[in-house]
């Protein structure tokens, strides 16, 4: 309070009868002629730990942007890094002292390539693909792999709800989140222990939801992975999303692993919960909106591709305003008996379509390029002959590509940096369908 009377006010933390630790906001006053003071208290502790919660949250969003903002020179660039890398490789013997270098180039991309995608999940602004999965059939799918990665010392335990779990997700990107989580578990346990993953269903309502979650009332497939380990410290635990944020030795980890699970749960419209005691262990829950559908497999389609021969004679326009990028994949084409008529934008390749339209039997194009796009090439093409095929190609985040109109049903899409075997598998596929 002031010498004058004015009222002052105080934000202040007091311990109530049950011990609980309540954050109030105290105005004390002096009534007028009196001479003596009033004072108010107000609980105050459920709208400050929102006002964290907002803060944290723009914090994560702005960090998202950042990393996304980087995604489509750095796709560009490891395209041309990885795919110039991959031609030396089979240009050279199994025996050529050159090789291991040419490896190390390829490896180090690759890497690079996993935390730009890393970035992108943690921006949600990752392309994933979104089907009907049962979520108990994507964890079972992984189980195999998560026994090999976290070592004999560590016991595997899995235990499933009984009814199917129907969620919408990319079963990749879940799978994405149980080795990111399996890892951390291991490394927390280095002497052994176990981990466990649960499958169940539950109801969500505002009194039941977890505290400090912006979660929604509504029925939710929940995924619990839990360690025996040694617990997140307190001081940390807000932190543990971050991107680049790690406790482990320099070199030991990117720091990425639980930021991109972070971006994966939120990319599905689901959330994660986080419970962890010093020495005792940790567990996150992740809740993925339940929906009622068909039982659909969680095997990636994709790995079913054939991974033979993928030559072939027919003529494809190729439009891609990065010189770089459509010098290597003309060249691969070329390489492979393709017939390549390369555009450096979308009005030359329209043009060029429109002389030769007859003579092209495929459509390779990149989303986004100056004046226009590949999506309004193709709406062009299409007017002028109707079912012409078409791939699209594109290292920008899923945001700007939606946008574009390109992630419809039935279009097909692959993601920079471009891998020259799954390029000329998936234009085989596309000819030949």
């Amino acid at each position: 309070m002031s010498s004058d009377g004015i009222p002052s006010g105080y934000d202040v933390k007091v311990v109530d009868r049950s011990g609980r630790i309540l954050e109030v906001h105290l105005t004390v006053g002096l009534l007028p002629d009196s001479g003596k003071t009033i004072a108010s208290i107000l609980d105050i502790t459920e709208w400050k730990a929102m006002e964290v919660q907002l803060l944290q949250s723009r914090k994560m969003e702005a960090v998202g942007q950042l990393a996304a903002g980087v995604a489509h020179d750095f796709n560009n660039i490891l395209t041309a890094i990885i795919g110039y890398g991959s031609v030396l490789q089979m240009s050279l013997g199994a025996d050529s002292p050159e090789r291991s270098y040419v490896d190390s180039i390829l490896h180090a991309g690759q890497r690079a390539a996993v935390l730009t995608q890393g970035l992108l999940a943690f921006g949600r602004k990752q392309v994933i693909a979104p089907r009907e999965i049962d979520l108990n059939d994507a964890v079972k799918s992984m189980e195999g792999l998560l026994r090999r990665m976290i070592g004999e010392d560590v016991e595997l335990s899995c235990r499933y709800r009984p009814e199917e779990t129907t969620v919408l997700a990319d079963s990749g990107q879940i799978g994405q989140v149980l080795m990111n989580l399996a890892t951390n578990a291991r490394d927390a346990m280095p002497g052994g222990g176990v981990l466990s993953i649960e499958t169940s269903a539950v109801a969500i309502d505002r009194e039941s939801r977890p505290a400090d979650s912006e979660i929604e009332p509504g029925r939710y497939a929940l995924l619990t992975v839990g360690d025996s380990g040694t617990g997140i410290p307190k001081d940390i635990m807000e932190r543990i999303f971050e991107p680049f944020f790690t406790t482990k030795e320099v070199g030991q980890g990117t720091g990425l692993g639980l930021s991109i699970v972070y971006g994966i749960v939120s990319q599905h419209s689901g959330h994660v919960h986080v419970r962890s005691e010093p020495g005792r262990g940790t567990a996150f829950s992740i809740y993925l909106p339940l929906i009622q559908g068909t039982h659909a497999a969680a095997v990636d389609e994709s790995a079913s591709v054939s991974t033979g021969h993928a030559d072939g004679t027919e003529t494809i326009l190729l439009a891609e305003d990065d010189d770089m990028v459509r010098r290597f994949i003309g060249m691969v084409l070329a390489d492979r008996g393709y017939r390549v008529i390369e555009a450096r934008d979308g009005e030359e390749a329209l043009r060029v379509f429109q002389s030769r339209g007859d003579d092209i039997d495929l459509l390779l194009l990149d989303v986004v390029m100056p004046g226009m796009n590949g999506k309004a090439v193709y709406d062009g093409a299409e007017r002028m002959r109707p079912g012409v095929k078409a791939i699209f190609i594109s290292g920008y985040t899923a945001d700007i590509i939606h946008k574009k109109g390109v992630r419809e049903e039935g279009v097909h899409f692959i993601s920079k940096p471009i891998i020259q075997q799954e390029l000329m598998r998936k234009i085989r596929e596309v000819l030949d369908s």
